[in-house]
């Protein structure tokens, strides 16, 4: 077994109370190889953010758990060589059994979230507590999940939402003794967030999804005062990279994310934790595709993939200074 302080991580715990205090969120940038990971790194180590590194299920499988480990120790040290030692969590995305999660926690995870959403209630509740009953015994921080979220990403898939009933947050948190709750309140997985029948258009014909649910939030933290809450499918769908794929040959069609302003609004609140995904996959596909489209003959993979880590870069320090409020927080 190898504990995730051998690897100079941190867990969720120390990093939460203080986002809930300050009024920001931390970024849980999903990574699938090296060039998400070092532009991640690179982003926090710049804007002097604290981060969280997540995996999904499907990205664990594809990296395979040995690598993720030792890159997990490379990146402290990355981080390190960069100038700044920020707080940096490995955290599992989506865990979908107690196994899963218990081979995380044995191989350094931090982190690990398990999520039992789609189950009757009750054996959410069980499934949570014996996650988390395991994890705490090598202080590694748990999250949980009431609520469905809607969209597809990796093996996440769901039709239809469900929000989250705010009656039941008391008894979740309770009886499971998760140390952080994601919610449902109208965000969802994936670059299609919102079919255009669930959108306005404004002046400029741009489709505008309808505002998230702040009065759950709200109900929520009412019942959970500086309890740390986490919004999944957080990706705003940058526009700007959507049609850079789609004139370089791609087809996404009314891709729809979660405005900008509406993010930073939750993350003054008691949501502490943000997870982006699918704007790093738009940044980096968009950027490969030009490249590749403007240099025919090129095949050398650092030619276009190192373009591609800088333009995820960019999109990363933009979301922590602009969005999370994250910035200048890593030697809180």
């Amino acid at each position: 077994m190898t504990s995730y302080k051998e690897l100079g991580l941190v867990n969720t715990r120390d990093m939460f109370a203080k986002a809930v205090k300050g009024g920001y969120a931390i970024g849980a940038f999903n990574f699938n190889n090296m060039e998400q990971m070092q532009a991640i790194v690179q982003a926090c180590v710049e804007t002097k953010s604290p981060v969280i590194l997540q995996v999904s299920r499907g990205a664990r499988d594809y990296a395979n758990i040995n690598l993720l480990r030792n890159m997990a120790r490379g990146v402290v040290e990355y981080a390190h060589e960069l100038g700044c030692d920020i707080p940096i969590v490995l955290h599992l995305d989506h865990g979908d059994s107690f196994e899963t999660c218990k081979d995380c926690i044995d191989n350094g995870f931090s982190s690990v979230m398990i999520d039992g959403s789609s189950l009757p209630y009750d054996e959410n509740v069980a499934l949570t507590k014996k996650v988390v009953e395991y994890a705490h015994q090598y202080d590694v921080t748990v999250e949980g999940e009431l609520g469905v979220l809607a969209g597809i990403e990796d093996e996440v898939s769901s039709a239809v939402s469900h929000y989250t009933k705010p009656e039941e947050v008391e008894d979740f948190v309770s009886k499971t003794g998760v140390d952080s709750l994601a919610i449902s309140v109208g965000t969802s997985h994936g670059a299609y967030k919102f079919t255009p029948e669930q959108c306005t258009r404004n002046a400029e014909g741009i489709l505008v999804p309808p505002e998230l649910r702040f009065d759950i939030l709200a109900e929520v933290e009412k019942r959970l005062p500086g309890f740390p809450i986490v919004l999944h499918g957080s990706s705003s769908v940058p526009q700007e990279y959507v049609k850079m794929i789609n004139e370089f040959g791609g087809k996404l069609k009314d891709s729809v994310g979660i405005p900008e302003d509406q993010l930073r609004k939750a993350a003054a609140s008691a949501v502490c934790k943000i997870n982006i995904d699918s704007d790093g996959r738009l940044a980096m596909t968009g950027t490969i595709r030009k490249v590749l489209a403007e240099k025919p003959s090129e095949f050398d993979p650092r030619k276009y993939l190192g373009p591609a880590r800088e333009a995820l870069k960019k999109m990363y320090m933009h979301k922590n200074i602009d969005v999370l409020g994250s910035a200048g927080h890593a030697l809180d």
